[in-house]
């Protein structure tokens, strides 16, 4: 049995079930609980460490890497994922020997408050884009940026998703579904994930000639969105302008999935029903959620075990080759995911 199957039938992601074979004591107790009870159930019994099998690799030097989440609090629990994902990595693959510290900043002007006596020999930079003088600061420490959210002047060495590819793969999967009349539906329209999604798919549409609705929820300006969760109530307000929108749109794009959930209850709560009245695509796949919903969708993967294998590669070589000129760029491509309820594997 794979962990992936675990994590499915325990609810939680690959990470969280590595954690729970690797380092038991920091998983939380229901987490832990089914977790043993889907391998108990399957007589899933992990190999001790210094008995899995495989070729030996040549061990690489340890680095001490930080991740600097930029506008976050420490105390959120949330922000784990970067590490859970690192760990996942790390127990597939030994040549990965990085020493983690997790940093904070409450504010793009301000550096962490550890940074200076932590050591770094690098460091990853997610959330908001620090100012200029912050990243002056930093002096000659290595640093890349990981995600979205950096602007187009940014001057250093980044790690994203390719957003473009996610929003034209969205219009094409809708179109190939058969779907005449299409909607984007999304909370949080200011983040760049976001409108880089959004403006990709609908000039795909337009390639394509499908006709668009674009339902977007309310601007916030100067937000995180490390730590923002949008309200109930915003879901509500997007199912009622998508059912006064005409033409009727029975394909629809969700190009983030953290307020699918609160949006597919506000559609059942109308009467609407998928596969009936409408088919979903989203932009993001999250097993943590996606296995929570009432009905499972299609769904783009941003494949985050890449994305994070790449930054931390990229970081280590930027650290061995700090001298080098010139701003280099990573992009991830993303996968799709049919629906499983079809039984199809994903593309």
């Amino acid at each position: 049995m794979l962990i992936t199957e675990i994590a499915k039938k325990a609810k939680v992601s690959p990470a969280t079930v590595s954690r729970a074979i690797n380092q038991p004591q920091i998983v939380a107790p229901d987490s832990l609980a089914r977790i043993r009870s889907v391998m108990e159930a399957h007589n899933y019994v992990p190999a001790p460490l210094n008995r899995r099998r495989g070729p030996k690799v040549r061990m690489s030097e340890q680095r001490r890497v930080g991740v600097w989440f930029v506008g976050a609090r420490a105390s959120n629990p949330s922000h784990n994922w970067f590490q859970d994902e690192l760990l996942q990595v790390q127990s597939n693959d030994t040549r990965y020997r990085v020493d983690l510290r997790v940093l904070f900043s409450n504010s793009p002007h301000e550096l962490p408050a550890g940074l200076a006596t932590e050591k770094l020999d690098g460091l990853i930079i997610q959330g908001m884009e620090p100012a200029a003088s912050c990243l002056t600061k930093l002096g000659d420490l290595p640093y890349v940026w990981f995600m979205t959210r950096r602007s187009a002047s940014f001057a250093g060495d980044y790690v994203e998703p390719n957003n473009e590819e996610n929003g034209r793969m969205a219009a094409d999967y809708l179109v190939q579904q058969g779907h005449k009349v299409a909607a984007v539906i999304s909370t949080d329209p200011d983040y760049s994930a976001v409108a880089r999604r959004v403006k990709a798919f609908a000039e795909r549409a337009a390639e394509l000639k499908l006709p668009v609705h674009l339902i977007l929820g309310k601007s916030n300006p100067g937000v995180s969105y490390l730590e923002y969760v949008p309200v109930h109530s915003e879901s509500d307000t997007l199912v009622r302008t998508l059912l006064a929108a005409t033409p009727r749109a029975t394909g629809l794009y969700l190009p983030i999935d953290h307020f699918c959930g609160s949006f597919f209850r506000g559609l059942r709560e109308a009467g609407r029903r998928p596969e009936r009245d409408f088919e979903v695509v989203l932009g993001n796949y999250n097993p943590v959620i996606y296995h929570n919903l009432d009905h499972l969708p299609a769904a783009i993967d941003i494949n985050l075990p890449t994305l994070v294998r790449k930054v931390v590669d990229h970081l280590i070589w930027r650290i061995e080759n700090r001298t080098t000129v010139g701003r280099i760029g990573v992009t991830v491509s993303p996968s799709l995911r049919l629906p499983e309820s079809n039984g199809h594997a994903s593309h």
